[in-house]
């Protein structure tokens, strides 16, 4: 155990948590959360004896203890799975994930997960996520969705990648094979709630995302609660006669669960091989002639995470990743392509 000492400074904000995630330096990697938690665990003591109350008053020049245990091992075993490491530094880890596996352990799910083989994979270079020795899950790839992901190894990359993504600053772009073809000349797509076009042809979805009303496993589009959510997605390729599917470029200004996959099949895009979103658009497959009998099997949600951007949130540096489609997207792509195809003209 290790003890820190800070001390508040002059016209501190009035909230203990808030006044020492101000004081405490930098260097530390003490997020507020992690020391409201803290707080109440009775880990800070200050002037008066232990702090329990996150909404304790403080003073400036008072000096708080802060006791800070080794991060402790976690639950979630250690296995021995192969990685494709796009990138790794002392801080962070950039995965190019197959589909078919989950990212973090659930009760459907305790093993052969991403976070299980991270464990086995860093071992003793993870530094500690919020007191505990695991690898920083800053954002999902759906368990049938491939491509890239970046995981934090030590609290000063979590920090700095989860603000990251709170400020929509990070570049995602993601590939998708779709039912249906975007064209700024449709009057359906312009007259769907939430559906607009941006200069180059880009199809802008902003809606908000919350639960299904009646299936919980779902996401569903919303425009009264939820969470905002907006998705760009370019055409870069359409296929059959006439054109029935395509393939589309995603850009994600927002990260939310199955965002993607709900707001394609809002825009009756719905992805080739999503069970539970793209099902609506499967009657379009019979202009992909000898295709259709491929898009028809495709097995997953046809969507790759295909290029990562962000600032280093220690180095400063900027990094950029990108990831070739895998094989199986990557035949069923061949097999469209067989068909006529329309190029977009942007």
């Amino acid at each position: 155990m290790s003890i820190l000492v800070v001390t508040i400074p002059e016209n501190p904000p009035e909230r203990l948590d808030k006044a020492l995630a101000l004081a405490v330096p930098e260097a530390a990697a003490l997020s507020r959360s992690r020391l409201a938690r803290l707080i109440i665990e009775g880990a800070v003591t200050g002037p008066s004896g232990p702090a329990r109350d996150v909404k304790a008053r403080v003073a400036g020049g008072e000096e708080y203890r802060i006791a800070l245990t080794a991060p402790a091992e976690v639950e979630t075993r250690p296995e021995a799975i192969p990685l494709s490491i796009a990138h790794e530094d002392d801080d962070l880890i950039v995965i190019d994930k197959p589909a078919g596996m989950v990212v973090h352990p659930a009760p459907g799910s305790p093993s052969g997960t991403l976070v299980n083989a991270l464990l086995a994979h860093c071992g003793e270079s993870l530094s500690g996520i919020g007191g505990e020795r695991r690898p920083g899950i800053v954002h999902r790839i759906d368990k049938d969705t491939s491509g890239l992901l970046v995981v934090a190894k030590s609290d000063r990359a979590h920090h700095g990648l989860a603000a990251q993504f709170e400020a929509h600053s990070v570049r995602r772009l993601y590939l998708a094979l779709a039912h249906g073809v975007i064209d700024p000349a449709d009057p359906r797509l312009r007259g769907i709630r939430g559906v607009s076009f941006e200069p180059g042809h880009v199809l802008r979805i902003a809606t908000r995302l919350d639960r299904h009303p009646t299936d919980r496993q779902k996401q569903a589009v919303h425009f009264d609660k939820g969470r905002h959510a907006v998705t760009r997605a370019r055409l870069l390729e359409a296929f059959g006669t006439p054109p029935s599917a395509m393939l589309v470029e995603c850009r994600l200004e927002t990260g939310r669960t199955h965002q993607i996959r709900v707001h394609m099949a809002h825009a009756g895009l719905g992805l080739i091989g999503d069970p539970v979103y793209g099902g609506a658009r499967k009657a379009s497959l019979k202009a992909l002639g000898p295709a259709a009998d491929a898009a028809s099997a495709f097995p997953r949600q046809a969507l790759h995470a295909a290029h990562l951007g962000f600032t280093h949130p220690v180095t400063g540096q900027d990094m950029a990743f990108d990831s070739a489609l895998p094989p199986d997207m990557a035949d069923l792509l061949d097999a469209l392509r067989g068909q006529q195809v329309r190029l977009t003209s942007t």
